[in-house]
Parts: C-alpha cells; structure tokens; sequence
C-alpha cells in the first residue's frame, strides 16, 4: 500500500510540476499573505538573499511531500530536532512551520489530486507531516 500511495503522490507532483512549474512563488506568495511578520524572519535569517531561503524551504516541504510514504521514518526524525531548532533557535514559531507545510500543499493539492483516491491519500500525507509539527510543538 505505501508504494502505491507513494506511486499516487509522484503522479501528483509531476501533475503539479507541468500546470505550475517552479512552485517557490506562489508557495511564498500565499504563505507571506497568511503569514506576513514572516518575511521578516527569512529576510533576517537571510539578509543578502531571502529568495535563496525561500526556495530552500520550498524544497524541503517537497522533499517530505515526495519520500513520505517511502520512508516517514526521516520525516519523523528530521521534524524531531527542526520544530524545536526553529522555535528555540531561529524564533520561528510552530505555527508558521505548519502554516508553511500547509500553504505548499494548497498551493500544489487542487492540480495533484485526480480522484477520491488520490484526495484520501494527498489528506493522509497531510494529516501526517502536519501532525509532526504538533508532536513537536513544545519540545
């Protein structure tokens, strides 16, 4: 089951990839609308080159989004240090790690998703990664 839900979400992906191409700005360009203190926190992380971070960031939601059903044991043991380094460290709120995690696959999901299928399994993916943010909230 897990190849197949990884077959379905790389079919989405590559569904998204040529009706969107590069997804960085409209990624960005949403996440700062509901998010707008954010990009003062990517332009002080990153003062001569924020796009740089922005795609950055993009790329690892991808990445998560691409190998989740492949091997969520890396998603989990990634998101285990990043929530809280974000938090502690960088003063990156959780909400704004989940509101980012959030606005990728609203941006990508309505041109990825085919089916009930696909729906059911693109709202697991979802309801998984975001739920690692939560289970590290306050760590």
């Amino acid at each position: 089951m897990d190849k197949e839900r990884q077959q379905i979400v790389e079919a989405g992906l590559e569904r998204a990839a040529e009706a969107l191409g590069d997804v960085t700005a409209p990624v960005m360009a949403e996440f700062y609308r509901r998010y707008p203190d954010a990009r003062a926190s990517f332009q002080h992380h990153s003062p001569h080159n924020p796009g740089s971070l922005e795609a950055e960031m993009v790329g690892n939601a991808l990445y998560y989004v691409m190998t989740w059903f492949e091997a969520p044991g890396e998603a989990r043991i990634a998101f285990d240090s990043s929530v809280p380094h974000h938090r502690v460290a960088l003063g990156v709120p959780p909400d704004w790690y989940r509101g980012f995690l959030e606005t990728f696959l609203d941006v990508v999901e309505p041109v990825a998703v085919l089916s009930d299928q696909d729906k059911a399994i693109w709202a697991e993916l979802r309801e998984s990664l975001v739920g690692l943010v939560e289970r590290n909230r306050f760590l």
